[in-house]
């Protein structure tokens, strides 16, 4: 046993998958087997790593590999013994270094199907390289081939593992993978589903954000399936998540909508995108704030100096009429540039919530009542017929010159095999010029007809985005009269640009509209005071 050399044996396999197919038994059995045909070695101890990748994990990251680098300077072993080399790794720019590291320490690092590794030479340390340089790259096509086969079943709409999704469950519909065996797909979860579709309506209609939902859910005793909380993050998580119109994503692949999988419809989800976008950015559409009773938030402006008016509340107490002693609240949207900036601002320094809301509230109602009286299908016809008409009219008779020149060139092109064989009286170097000229001409026309199709195409996307900007808007007037503050406040910053406030309460509107019978309109509203009378230019 005194001259017997200490060997120290390494097993390892990458995936879960290997263990269960017995490969480090496999490994051991061959190791052992091999320390046998040496009667002076003698295993000493023997390491395993099961389910560690030797391409994703640094040798610094793997625990045996270094507790195999102390105990060899700690002069425990002599020998260093794996089944193949590629179980101390697959990265070229590394595992070359870790062998090279044992043998300078006076470690023999052997594999029991290769041999020894030795470095008496140059040509050594290049077999070295290059036998980790082609590991790392069996590794990365490895990769490579998993990753677009997960990217094809993707596309095909096959769920291929990870996190389920929340308002979704697994489910086996007789889908068979490569071995046969039946594998699971994505189902909607009812109960859960609903929760989805709170969730977004919510966000969408009310403008709650992600912090209070997460509040709301908490309150309406509502958990995720380990019985926690909602966090922010998985509110969050789940507004931008397209599995909820019936769309799986892996990465950068993604599969055509999946209607079985569809809990939110597609409008609601893109406006979902736009808010969180808008959010962001701190767009106008989407107010930041809609916890106040206030109307309007981040859309109002002093008409005097144009800066945002902010809003403010103050309080006071008085005895009411039961002898009790209540606070009483006032609101105002307040110009601080007014404020502090005395004489440079020629407006009110403030203008009443409820009076301003008020009057914002009656011009809203009276133009969503127009959109209600009119049919969205005769404005979009009005604005775009027209056009559409003049559009298609080029496009044919483009598509009319196209033939015809088409159909001359053809004869020219005919004459001139008549020619060639004798048969024709036409002088060759006419026809030439005739046919190069009609050639040039079919150039042109090609072009005029692809342009043509083009502008009839934009004119009827136009039209087609128009009616949904109408469809958006009539749905808006159809929700204002019974829909909560909240969503009142959301539906106010998607329709109202900006608010331009000046003296006596005169409002300057722009309004989030496209339609020409919404452009540049004017009207005046009557205030609910006896006295006020306030001019309001509408604009677009």
């Amino acid at each position: 046993m005194e001259n017997q050399k200490r060997v120290y044996c390494l097993y390892r396999v990458s995936t879960v998958g290997q263990v269960e197919k017995d490969d480090i038994p496999m490994q051991k059995q061959f190791c052992r087997e091999f320390v046998s045909g040496h009667p002076d070695w003698h295993i000493e101890k023997e390491l395993y790593e099961k389910g560690i990748s030797g391409f994703k994990k640094s040798a610094k990251e793997r625990d045996a590999i270094q507790e195999i680098q102390r105990e060899a300077v700690q002069g425990k072993f002599e020998i260093l013994l794996v089944y193949m080399f590629d179980r101390l790794g697959r990265r070229d720019d590394e595992t070359p270094f870790v062998v090279e590291w044992f043998v300078k320490n006076g470690i023999e690092v052997w594999s029991a199907v290769e041999g020894e590794q030795r470095f008496d030479n140059h040509v050594d340390k290049l077999l070295n390289y290059i036998r980790y340089w082609q590991a790392s790259g069996e590794s990365i096509k490895t990769s490579v081939r998993t990753k677009t086969r997960l990217e094809q079943l993707t596309e095909s709409g096959c769920y291929t593992g990870g996190t389920i999704p929340y308002g979704y469950q697994l489910d086996k519909r007789g889908r068979m993978n490569k071995k046969n065996r039946e594998v699971f797909d994505l189902a909607v979860d009812e109960d859960a589903a609903k929760i989805i579709q709170l969730i977004f309506h919510k966000y969408v209609y009310e403008g709650f954000g992600a912090q209070r939902l997460c509040r709301y859910l908490t309150e309406m005793n509502i958990r995720r399936p380990n019985g926690k909380n909602f966090p922010n993050t998985s509110i969050n998580r789940i507004i931008k998540n397209p599995i909820y119109i019936g769309i799986i994503r892996n990465g950068e692949a993604q599969s055509e909508v999946i209607p079985e999988l569809q809990i939110i419809d597609p409008e609601t989800f893109e406006r979902a995108q736009k808010i969180m976008t808008d959010r962001t950015t701190h767009h106008a559409e989407t107010p930041l704030n809609l916890k106040g009773q206030s109307l309007l938030v981040g859309n109002i402006y002093c008409g005097h100096c144009r800066n945002r008016l902010t809003l403010t509340t103050s309080g006071r107490k008085r005895v009411n009429r039961a002898g009790e002693i209540v606070r009483e609240v006032r609101s105002r949207y307040q110009c601080h540039y007014n404020v502090r900036h005395p004489g440079e601002c020629d407006g009110q320094s403030g203008y009443g919530v409820k009076k301003l809301d008020g009057i914002i509230d009656r011009i809203v109602r009276y133009q969503l009542s127009k959109i209600c009286a009119a049919s969205g299908a005769e404005i979009v016809a009005k604005q775009n017929e027209k056009a559409i008409e003049l559009a298609r009219a080029r496009h044919n008779v483009a598509v009319t010159q196209l033939a015809e020149k088409q159909r001359e060139l053809a004869d020219y092109q005919g004459e001139t095999i008549k020619v060639i064989r004798g048969e024709s009286r036409l002088d060759i170097d006419l026809l030439n010029d005739l046919v190069s000229k009609a050639k040039s001409e079919v150039q042109e026309l090609t072009a005029t007809v692809e342009a043509a199709k083009q502008e009839l195409d934009e004119h009827l996307a136009g039209a087609d985005t128009e009616q949904r900007e109408y469809d958006k808007i009539k749905n808006w007037a159809d929700l204002y009269d019974t829909c909560t503050f909240a969503a009142k406040k959301m539906i106010m910053a998607q329709f109202i640009k900006a608010v331009y406030v000046y003296r006596d309460y005169t409002l300057e509107i722009e309004f989030n509209v496209s339609f020409e019978d919404f452009k540049a309109m004017a009207t005046e509203c009557q205030d609910q005071g006896p006295h006020e009378q306030p001019r309001v230019y509408i604009t677009a």
